[in-house]
């Protein structure tokens, strides 16, 4: 197997003196492009063309606003939790040369001497022994003569484990782009078996797989960048080759690529962040999962330093489900059990909520039956404000042309905390504002956006918010009022059905668009109960704080 040529960068640029891009600006001092993009919005930085911007301005904002705010800050934070990539290398590579060295040591060693930027910059969390020894359990008992791949190995965790599972050492494969990575894992190999690896590549698997069709293996495991950042033309061409469709995320593309070279029967394992599970982004993957047979949908928490995200995985067999309604396994902290196949077809968004039970999930199901509409297209939504800078336009007491703003935190259920922040009633000068007329509307939804529940206000003020909060306005001719809706979306059984199917910290316009609305209760019932809602869905709540079909 030869080494695919990369592209390099074009080595010379027609020169402008007068203009910095964007993309040079934000490398220069530590930041991204859209923060470059946000102080050109709230008047720092002067855009010259596009892509580019005032070289005299941005060498002004260094000198004179950098230092005062923010940024110096987060550069030094940058400085501090960095590497010199290079340095390390070669000091592995070294170590790595020494015939006494342990490379179950340097590997240790390696992980934890790279920083936490570079981890999230190129999606790297190496994965914990105890959750590659659960992962890649399997059942086959004669594995001498199949085929094993991981296609992001790393320093070769479940390469060792394969190894140990009974795989051959000639009938593994390992792909990465570290070169500490692959040298890692080909001496782990020689030093457990005495086979030197031809087959542990420093390559691509993405560009690999795509230029080179027919390689195809027996088993497939591994725990895939997550989140690394690819241009979006990349990302494009991947999801065009693997058929990914709109699930374009690097984890995402390299799942779609493991299938595309998965033998029919294959078993293929991904550890992947809890996104994958339940978030529009990765609906493609989820749907292509569905319609083959999963075996086994597990939760392994929050397993990585400085990640919140908790890390989850999928198992399953490269072939259609033998009946509907196979069952899976799934496991969570609290335990295992199983859910049909079928239990999670009728999820918005295919998602896979396996951290319901099979009663839970009888009872969303049963919801989802009832005829009942929903907000897609019925409905005008907007962000709060978004300043651009909260700490120079934010004040926490009232002061001459400033106006009050509500914050997510300010809004209850039963209405709304007096303001604690007000800003300059011009509202040219922030980053972004939805239109006056969605603020100004005679009734409008404001809801919390981080959150973990559902907490709506019916606003007939005209209030402002801040981005930590949403709003929404149904459409004049929605079946039901807007207060109607707002005790609906407030109600206990609706928080309920909004944790048991999406679970995130976050509410979602798409989500919210997803949720039941069954206008038919409100052509019996003029005002909103928890009680007679209940019987409308023939539901019961339990003392365990979950529901239950009426018998």
């Amino acid at each position: 197997m030869s080494k695919i040529p990369i592209l390099q960068p074009r080595l010379f640029e027609e020169i402008d003196t007068q203009s910095i891009s964007i993309k040079d600006a934000a490398r220069q001092v530590g930041v991204s492009t859209a923060t470059i993009r946000n102080w050109i919005k709230t008047g720092y930085l002067i855009k010259t063309y596009k892509g580019h911007i005032e070289h005299i301005s941005f060498q002004r904002f260094i000198d004179n606003v950098a230092g005062s705010q923010k940024l110096n800050s987060r550069a030094n934070k940058s400085q501090k939790d960095s590497h010199n990539h290079d340095q390390l290398l070669a000091k592995i590579m070294n170590r790595l040369s020494n015939a006494g060295s342990s490379p179950e040591s340097i590997a240790n060693e390696y992980e934890e001497t790279l920083s936490d930027s570079y981890r999230n910059k190129e999606g790297i969390y190496y994965t914990p022994g105890d959750i590659v020894d659960d992962l890649l359990s399997v059942d086959d008992r004669d594995l001498t003569s199949k085929t094993f791949c991981d296609p992001c190995c790393g320093s070769g965790n479940f390469i060792m484990r394969a190894v140990e599972l009974g795989f051959q050492p000639e009938n593994i494969y390992g792909f990465d782009i570290d070169p500490v990575a692959v040298a890692l894992t080909k001496k782990r190999i020689f030093e457990k078996t005495g086979y030197i690896s031809d087959t542990i590549l420093e390559i691509d698997f993405l560009e690999y797989i795509s230029r080179n069709p027919g390689l195809f293996f027996d088993y497939i495991f591994t725990n895939p960048p997550w989140g690394k950042k690819l241009l979006k033309k990349a990302k494009d061409t991947y999801a065009a080759a693997f058929k990914a469709g709109k699930s374009t995320d690097t984890s995402s593309l390299f799942f779609f690529a493991a299938l595309s070279c998965l033998k029919e029967n294959g078993i293929l394992g991904f550890l992947l962040p809890e996104a994958f599970f339940n978030i529009s982004t990765f609906e493609n993957a989820r749907v292509k999962s569905l319609n083959l047979c999963i075996k086994r949908l597990i939760d392994y928490g929050k397993s990585f330093r400085g990640l919140m995200t908790k890390a989850q995985a999928i198992v399953l067999c490269n072939t259609p489900p033998a009946v509907k309604d196979h069952q899976i396994q799934c496991k969570i902290k609290n335990g295992s059990f199983k859910r049909s196949a079928s239990s999670f077809l009728c999820n918005p968004k295919s998602i896979l909520n396996f951290h319901c039970k099979k009663e839970e999930a009888e009872v969303i199901n049963h919801i989802f039956s009832i005829p009942h509409t929903t907000l897609t297209g019925k409905a005008k939504w907007g962000l709060g404000i978004v300043t651009g800078n909260n700490k120079k336009f934010c004040k926490n007491k009232a002061a001459k042309n400033h106006m009050p703003v509500y914050k997510g935190s300010d809004i209850k259920i039963n209405g709304l905390e007096p303001p604690t922040c007000f800003i300059p009633n011009d509202l040219s000068l922030y980053q972004q504002v939805a239109p006056a007329t969605l603020f100004e509307a005679p009734q409008k939804l404001i809801y919390k956006f981080i959150s973990s529940k559902l907490c709506f206000f019916l606003d007939s003020e005209q209030h402002y918010i801040l981005n930590s909060a949403n709003m929404l306005i149904p459409a004049d001719d929605f079946p039901i009022s807007c207060g109607q809706l707002c005790e609906l979306l407030n109600s206990n059984i609706m928080n309920w059905l909004f944790k048991n199917i999406f679970n995130t910290r976050k509410v979602l316009r798409g989500d919210i668009e997803s949720l039941p609305i069954h206008i038919d209760y409100f052509d019996a019932y003029e005002y909103f109960t928890e009680e007679t809602f209940l019987d409308f869905l023939n539901i019961e709540a339990q003392k365990t704080g979950t529901y239950g079909i009426k018998r």
